[in-house]
């Protein structure tokens, strides 16, 4: 019963969409109704605020962590473990991607999925956002460095568990396969238009929906 309790917050904690939120208390257009349509920071960059795009993406990161963190904090109290935690995290990123309070239409997930793995280990965090953002500087592409990134982290995860073992159980990798897979699968027009060649980059301004595709 702890766990569905769990797993329902975590839902809910990752149904708040910041770039909606914060799209309208900027007085900015609904991020759903250009560019990409997608609710997630780089497509709100796409209206030419760098803070709106910058609060969205601290806003996404947060409420992963977030989630992650009460459970961490509160779930022994009530005899929860890392199972527990392992549903936090999944949750409140398919929270991100399936919102209740937005229809079911949410982002790709990727500052989510950041704050998610911030909150199971930092420095598995810090490893991947690293990969995303020397990979988004390298290429401009935000979509190239959201799928390298969703790549590495479970072979990150593997890697740290053998370290530390008790900070990152087989569980937690399995939590973090889920999120990646997930994420490659939020990213699959994204995949046919790198190979295409049409794939927006990042800082490209406002366009039709139908004309790009987003990447987080």
């Amino acid at each position: 019963m702890h766990n569905l309790i769990v797993a329902v917050v975590a839902w809910l904690i990752g149904s708040v969409s910041f770039a909606v939120i914060v799209s309208a208390a900027m007085r900015l257009d609904d991020p759903r109704s250009y560019g990409s349509g997608n609710p997630g920071a780089t497509n709100v960059l796409r209206s030419g605020s760098k803070l709106a795009a910058a609060l969205t993406l601290a806003g996404d990161a947060f409420k992963g962590w977030l989630a992650v963190w009460l459970t961490q904090r509160f779930g022994p109290s009530v005899g929860l473990g890392e199972v527990a935690v392992a549903i936090a995290a999944v949750m409140v990123f398919i929270g991100h991607l399936y919102p209740v309070f937005f229809r079911f239409r949410g982002g790709k997930g990727v500052a989510t999925a950041a704050g998610v793995l911030l909150a199971l280990h930092p420095l598995l965090g810090a490893l991947v956002i690293l990969v995303w953002v020397a990979v988004a500087t390298l290429f401009r592409y935000s979509s190239l460095a959201a799928l390298t990134a969703a790549v590495c982290a479970p072979v990150f995860s593997v890697v740290l568990h053998h370290l530390w073992p008790e900070r990152l159980p087989p569980v937690m990798t399995c939590a973090i396969c889920i999120i990646s897979a997930l994420l490659l699968w939020r990213h699959r027009s994204n995949i046919r238009k790198l190979f295409a060649g049409t794939e927006s980059r990042i800082g490209d301004k406002k366009e039709g929906a139908a004309n790009s595709s987003p990447a987080n």
